[in-house]
């Protein structure tokens, strides 16, 4: 979901003043064209050219190889049934072993889940202060402003504190999450400019986790996002809830099962998932002309509440759903499932370092480490230096390796918040 984006050390963060509406371009990044030397080596290219047809048989003789290859996954190749009686019984044996283990890890999740409720509702009381402050209902004391300059001052050498002399007031701050929204890196790219202006009554997100000791009830957890009164909607909160299967996944963890959304009440002409078009019709027979007006599904954040459905089990068994159509909606809902995943785990709880445009850099940083450097790149000289001038590399402030928050903790760890 991410996008890479370089973040130097002097980096300015987004507000409601400077942060711009549309999106920078992306940079094509073009090959120069390139013509060969007219030299005798050419003959011996000229040969070497003469290989295509080979080389497309081989691909022919590849592809089927990999076909034959993708329909032996998750057969049997015969060996487990080639050993000894004795030894196919331990290893059934071993089977009911991880059975076993397989419940222990089951039971340890949910555990887990108990653990992150247990610690939202500790930390409830600062949610609800930090909400206080950011709607100018209460004023901030001292003892938090001079807790968050020595923060500051820590995490940044360079860090200025604010002038002395100037007692707090409950004056709030505008479009805060609207702003912590924008600096997400993936959110950002849902949200257009005519977004913006319903966002920008956005006073809250809140996490709720879902009562699955309740008869029926699955584990889960919802997001709350509460508005002002607005001229786009009539609803005073919109939610999102997310449900996990009953069982953890094969890699131990919850594995998302589906989500609902809220049914937004937009009111007239302000629906922002759709666009309207306004047509001219002739009617043949009389001549005269009427306006017709139509609406077509257009890109929106708002559409984050009423998220993709997963493919019917029915649907799968039977191939109505064609491959390039279920990659798309696996595709779909994977970026949903993140969305909901970095706003309970990241932009929630640390709202104030996306405000501030801190969590930019830290996000930066994971998907760094997502990517290699490749040792081979250009051994064949394709490419060489634009110029002569160094290019200077944006510092970036040192945070915990990826996956080594709680480094004490399990392996699996439990995710609190």
């Amino acid at each position: 979901m991410s996008s890479n984006v370089p973040i130097s050390s002097n980096i300015t963060a987004p507000t409601p003043q400077n942060t711009p509406l549309n999106k920078a371009p992306i940079a094509l990044g073009l090959s120069r064209p390139t013509v060969p030397d007219i030299t005798e080596d050419n003959e011996q290219n000229d040969t070497e050219e003469a290989k295509p047809e080979l080389g497309g048989l081989e691909q022919q003789m590849l592809g089927m190889v990999q076909g034959k290859l993708a329909g032996l996954i998750g057969k049997s190749s015969g060996y487990i049934e080639s050993l000894p009686i004795d030894v196919r019984l331990s290893v059934e044996a071993l089977k009911g072993l991880q059975v076993k283990q397989n419940e222990l890890q089951n039971q340890y999740k949910r555990e887990c889940l108990e653990i992150e409720k247990k610690y939202l509702a500790l930390q409830m009381p600062l949610y609800q202060r930090r909400n206080a402050i950011i709607a100018g209902e209460t004023a901030p004391t001292q003892e938090e402003i001079d807790a968050g300059e020595q923060y500051s001052i820590k995490d940044d050498d360079e860090y200025v504190p604010v002038a002395k002399g100037t007692d707090p007031t409950a004056s709030g701050i505008p479009e805060f999450w609207l702003t912590a929204l924008r600096n997400h890196p993936g959110i950002s790219e849902l949200i257009t400019e005519r977004d913006a202006g319903a966002l920008k009554h956005l006073t809250d997100v809140r996490l709720e986790y879902l009562d699955d000791k309740v008869e029926g009830g699955k584990p889960g957890f919802k997001l709350l996002f509460a508005f002002s009164p607005n001229e786009y909607f009539e609803n005073d909160v919109l939610e999102k809830t997310y449900f996990y299967q009953e069982e953890v996944g094969y890699s131990g963890d919850f594995v998302y099962d589906r989500a609902i959304g809220t049914e937004i009440k937009w009111k007239d002409e302000q629906d922002l998932t759709k666009e309207f078009e306004i047509k001219k019709q002739r009617n043949k027979t009389t001549n005269r002309t009427r306006l017709v007006r139509k609406a077509h599904p257009t890109e929106s954040f708002f559409n984050f509440f009423n998220p993709p459905v997963p493919p019917a089990e029915d649907a799968l068994e039977n191939g109505d759903i064609d491959e390039e159509e279920l990659e798309e909606i696996e595709e779909k809902l994977e970026v949903d499932y993140q969305m909901g995943e970095d706003l309970k785990e990241k932009v929630i709880p640390r709202a104030i370092d996306y405000f501030t445009g801190k969590a930019l850099e830290y996000d930066m940083m994971d998907d760094d480490d997502e990517f290699e450097d490749d040792e081979d790149d250009d051994e064949s000289g394709a490419f060489e230096d634009d110029s002569d001038e160094e290019v200077d590399v944006p510092a970036r402030r040192r945070g915990p390796p990826k996956g080594a928050a709680n480094a004490n903790a399990n392996p699996e760890e439990c995710k609190t918040q």
